[in-house]
């Protein structure tokens, strides 16, 4: 048995594929696959039931590849503390961000980063919070950037920054010139949404219980707009499709002759951005340099929360 073979089982595990299995290890169909059958031999056991049609786990696979994560990412950490006996600050840090976090972010952190720990390039993924959570778990990412609460096992959440969501329109839609504004308002509006999938979406639902209308009623406001990203949806916008509610990272980049940004007044609705990393992480000062310098970024519209305390699931 081998770190090899215990990699390739929790890859086909995840992917439920053979194929994409061995892309996702740059290794060949047939390696990987010959490498399975001997672990499966060794052990006397199978792990995955094979149809034409997809690739499933056994009962006893789901527990022998949940032991293989472990092992895979305690060899992980052997690697790391050696690594980290020189200099924590030295080597890569694979981070995941949310999507919806990512553009708004990077653009200020790399800089910040790369001026503060020249020896620890940022490795980015973007990702739905649940991918994020999964690759966090497994080892595949050092420490992920998600919308709290962030609650996982063997992981410790630390909150960032709060940011307020604001509604973004044509610069000449009515709301954009009336003298008070309420998500009341936004009952009878054409609203952009991103899929299902993801949390933002159902950030703003919660925050706007009204903007939640039954496809094909008589006032069918909210139109899901499957595979975009919020640049598309602020696009879309201001070409005059519809309006939204940004986060107000995200509601920047075009004159207000086009586009309008208003903020709710009173209490406004926000969502809170963590960092999360796995408490057995062996660079801790990696994770505060990352920590930092997110607090460091300028994000004007932001509320940072720079004595908030970390928390452990």
């Amino acid at each position: 048995m081998t770190l090899t073979e215990l990699r390739y089982i929790v890859a086909v595990a995840r992917e439920r594929h053979f194929g994409r299995a061995a892309r996702a290890c740059h290794v060949s169909q047939p390696t990987l696959s010959a490498a399975v059958k001997k672990l499966e031999d060794e052990l006397g056991v199978a792990l995955f039931e094979r149809t034409p049609a997809e690739v499933r786990v056994t009962a006893l696979g789901e527990r022998v590849i949940a032991q293989a994560q472990r092992v895979l990412e305690q060899a992980a950490t052997i690697r790391e503390l050696a690594r980290a006996g020189a200099d924590e600050l030295a080597g890569p840090l694979k981070t995941g961000l949310l999507p919806t976090v990512g553009p708004y972010l990077l653009p200020g952190l790399i800089p910040l980063l790369h001026k503060r720990a020249p020896k620890m390039p940022l490795v980015v993924e973007e990702h739905p919070t649940e991918a994020l959570r999964h690759r966090l778990k497994d080892g595949a990412l050092d420490a992920v950037l998600v919308s709290a609460p962030f609650v996982e096992p063997g992981v410790v959440t630390l909150p960032l920054y709060e940011e307020p969501f604001v509604l973004a329109l044509p610069a000449d839609h009515p709301l954009a010139h009336k003298k008070s504004l309420s998500i009341e308002a936004l009952r009878q509006e054409n609203l952009l949404l991103l899929g299902p999938g993801h949390c933002f979406r159902d950030q703003v639902l919660s925050v706007c219980p009204v903007c939640e209308t039954p496809s094909g009623t008589e006032h069918s406001i909210q139109r899901t707009l499957e595979g975009s990203s919020l640049e598309t949806i602020r696009h879309m916008v201001a070409s005059g499709v519809g309006i939204t509610l940004l986060p107000c990272t995200a509601a920047h980049g075009y004159s207000k002759k086009i586009l309008a940004v208003r903020r709710f007044p009173g209490e406004q609705p926000v969502r809170r951005i963590a960092l999360a990393w796995r408490a057995s992480f062996p660079r801790p000062k990696a994770i505060e340099a990352l920590r930092r310098a997110v607090l460091a970024c300028p994000l004007e519209c932001v509320r940072f929360l720079a004595h908030a305390v970390p928390v452990a699931a």
